[in-house]
């Protein structure tokens, strides 16, 4: 036994899917490989280049999840030197909610001739937005009838998630409906396509497709109220066997095995989301720290030891995120996005020029300059709601605003206003759990921005007036993957007994946090104040003017 063991996590994102190999007793990220789907997101044509999409689709291509599988884990071996024999556990990770009709064998309807130009039969992506009428028209019947559960989630059902999309399908292509055995989150398929398998994880069921572990799903009659066609979904389409993270689903088959070049009988762990996984990646497996993973939006992870219902949350679910827990999730839609707005369309050609001359980018260079100015000092508050407001409004119609311009305003003011909005609505999340009774002593982060951002980060610290630890993997949720994969091999294999064990070993953070410094501290407290009270001006109804503004802007526009 004294062989090195590995396992492998592969994250699935949006635009590409990424292997990574990991020791399993140091938790070293020895080789990562990136595969970029072929059909990459759809969202204009199918793969025919005829069927148009109409707007807020997106769709992908179930055999580019195949692919992923047969380049990246032959890549990380090759590159490694490793043999397969020495891999001892598979972890997948995956956006959601994404989901795929298949036929009773698990085939993807759009593999299938007669289907492959109805758009409905393809993987409908998280960001696919066209089922928000019915996620309107859930949301009003769920309230009308009293149902419990929109209360675990914030007080409304996404149009992202499982029944409003599957829901879409009903009404525009029953012929789809009809024909699918059953609807599966993509990560799911991708499991059952390597053990051959339908294990069904808690958390996607737990956030996405309305599952409770006390509860079940919602009751017949509720689905017979959106539709009576919709009656039976759970029992029809769904499945009631739901398989808590940490767990094994089984082994890679001999047809998973020529696909990727793994041994027969390797285990394979229950499938997971990218921004649940990352937690026990930076180490987190009890209570009271939250994990902010942010990009161009910012998802927030929590666990909590009971279930309290927090205005604006995203979800509260039972063994969500580590067995055990329950796992709380909030989110802030417009974070990376904020200042790439900023960037495209409000930075003045001499500041464009004097980058170029530097040869640094523009983001750079505004970071340098905002970085020079005191708290304060720029006299403007901004809020954060240029793509509408998650968590904890939960208002899609929500527009930005900056107050306090004058004609001396530089544009590091504004972009630095921009951040510290960012981390105001952070703070407005943190503050809301502890209201709610649900406790946040520390604080920790991941993804690009966390790694790269000096001067967001320490504001985040300043504003919350919180320590911050940063994740050391640039690869988090594929290493909380991998963990997993350790942990479906279990002890006697090499691997671990449970996902805590494992974080022990294999989770990592910098060495380097970022402390609140007193002085910011004070004035951010100041400033906070402010943004606070237009946050509710706006936000709770008291000047509905943004949604009037919307009105207005489609009357003309029509």
């Amino acid at each position: 036994m004294g062989e090195k063991k590995y396992s492998i996590g592969v994250d699935y994102g949006t635009q590409s899917g990424r292997a990574v190999l990991v020791e399993v007793d140091t938790g070293k990220e020895v080789a990562t490989a990136v595969k970029q789907y072929t059909h990459g997101v759809m969202d204009e044509y199918l793969p025919d280049g005829v069927t148009k999409l109409e707007p807020d689709w997106a769709l992908q291509h179930p055999a580019d999840y195949l692919e992923v599988l047969e380049v990246t884990i032959p890549a990380v071996l090759k590159e490694a030197g490793v043999n397969a024999e020495d891999v001892i556990g598979v972890g997948i990770d995956f956006t959601a909610c994404t989901i795929l009709p298949t036929d009773s064998e698990g085939t993807p309807l759009c593999f299938k001739d007669e289907y492959k130009s109805n758009p409905h039969s393809y993987v409908k992506l998280w960001k696919h937005h066209a089922a928000q009428d019915e996620a309107n028209k859930l949301n009003e019947i769920a309230e009308k009838r009293g149902e419990n559960f929109l209360k675990r989630y914030g007080g409304k059902i996404s149009s992202e998630w499982l029944v409003p999309k599957v829901w879409q399908v009903l009404n525009e292509a029953p012929e789809i409906y009809d024909a699918a055995d059953r609807f599966m989150e993509a990560t799911d398929w991708v499991i059952l396509q390597l053990t051959g398998e339908e294990k069904r994880n808690s958390c996607t069921a737990g956030y996405k497709a309305i599952w409770h572990k006390q509860e079940g799903y919602p009751s017949k009659e509720f689905f017979k109220a959106l539709d009576p066609r919709l009656e039976n979904l759970v029992e029809e389409k769904l499945s009631t066997d739901i398989y808590p993270l940490g767990g094994k689903a089984g082994e890679i088959t001999e047809k998973a095995a020529k696909l990727t070049g793994l041994k027969p009988g390797t285990a394979v762990a229950i499938a997971n989301v990218d921004a649940h996984v990352a937690v026990p990646a930076v180490g987190i497996t009890e209570p009271g720290k939250m994990l902010m993973i942010m990009g161009t939006s910012t998802c927030h992870m929590l666990l909590g030891t009971e279930e309290k219902m927090v205005p604006g949350m995203c979800g509260v679910v039972e063994d969500g995120i580590i067995p055990g827990y329950k796992g709380y999730e909030a989110g802030q839609s417009c974070v990376g996005d904020h200042f790439e707005w900023f960037v495209e369309n409000c930075v003045p050609a001499s500041y464009t020029k004097e980058a170029e001359e530097r040869g640094i980018n523009i983001h750079k260079l505004l970071r340098e300059k905002a970085a020079a100015l005191k708290v304060g000092e720029s006299g403007l508050v901004a809020l954060d709601w240029w793509n509408g407001n998650r968590s904890v409004l939960v208002d899609a119609d929500l527009t930005g605003v900056i107050v306090g311009c004058t004609l001396l305003t530089k544009p590091e003011e504004i972009y630095r206003a921009l951040i510290e909005a960012t981390a105001y609505g952070t703070r407005m999340i943190i503050e809301t759990f502890q209201q709610n009774g649900v406790p946040i002593t520390e604080l920790y982060a991941a993804g690009g921005i966390a790694e790269k951002d000096e001067l967001m980060m320490q504001i985040y610290s300043d504003v919350t007036n919180m320590e911050i630890r940063i994740s050391a993997s640039p690869q988090t949720p594929a290493l909380g993957s991998a963990m997993f994969g350790a942990v479906a091999a279990g002890k006697e294999r090499g691997g671990y007994d449970s996902i805590v064990d494992a974080a022990k070993v294999m989770a990592k953070v910098k060495e380097k946090y970022y402390k609140p410094i007193p002085e910011n501290v004070a004035v951010y407290d100041k400033l906070y104040a402010e943004y606070k009270k237009l946050h509710d001006y706006f936000g709770r109804g008291e000047n509905d003017v943004m949604k009037r503004l919307k009105e207005i802007k489609k009357e003309v526009v029509k």
